[in-house]
């Protein structure tokens, strides 16, 4: 199994209070609990280490509605090997990582007006920008797993791009992260998103396939 990728599920699990990861001889199943998102595959292997008879075998293996099948391989690719039922994103996420350190994390200063807040619950971290309204600007959430961390759900709101909010919050997570001893930090990105993280010194290690069973 890929080391990012297991860093990514223990974080990201965590992040996002699913159950513990169940290993399987191929990666990892997880149980999420929502209607459009009841459970998840996540196959360990990436790039040319991702084999066509597991992805088969696994997605073969599915037929409930809303259980989701995670590859760090192209969708181009994953696409053929899934069978009927399945939406694939056409636009292939990424796996990333980074260096952590807290002298090279230093936020980012505030346009006028804006307000930077954040809080602790476990071991999970969120930072949250809210313009002069009071309205969200932008947000994110990290989580540290020992010496891994996993930055998640990260976004900012149309109404408020362009004004490196963005870059605030990650650099602040980044930071906090650090300073709780973790040394690398992780995240599956999307599309929209992976501009954002290279200009911060994010490096992509693979790309993700996001297949969805909706049925047939």
């Amino acid at each position: 199994m890929d080391d990012l990728v297991r860093a990514w599920v223990d974080g990201w699990t965590v992040s996002r209070g699913a159950a513990e990861p169940v290993a399987e001889s191929w990666g990892w199943t997880i149980d999420v609990g929502q209607t459009e998102h009841v459970r998840r595959h996540v196959v360990g292997a990436v790039n040319d280490d991702v084999e066509e008879a597991v992805v088969r075998t696994v997605a073969d293996g599915v037929t409930g509605y809303g259980v989701w099948l995670k590859v760090f391989a192209p969708p181009e690719l994953v696409g053929k090997w899934l069978g009927p039922g399945w939406w694939v994103d056409p636009a292939p996420g990424c796996l990333m990582s980074v260096p952590l350190a807290p002298a090279a994390t230093a936020p980012l200063a505030l346009p006028d007006g804006y307000r930077l807040r954040g809080w602790t619950r476990g071991t999970v971290t969120q930072a949250l920008v809210t313009a002069p309204d009071g309205a969200l600007a932008a947000r994110g959430q990290i989580t540290p797993t020992g010496p891994t961390a996993v930055l998640d759900r990260v976004e900012t709101a149309p109404a408020h791009r362009r004004k490196g909010l963005g870059s605030l919050v990650v650099r602040t997570l980044q930071r906090t992260a650090a300073e709780h001893g973790a040394r690398t930090g992780v995240l599956a990105g999307t599309p929209e998103g992976q501009a954002l993280y290279k200009a911060l010194g994010w490096r992509t290690s693979a790309p993700l396939t996001s297949a969805k069973f909706v049925g047939v």
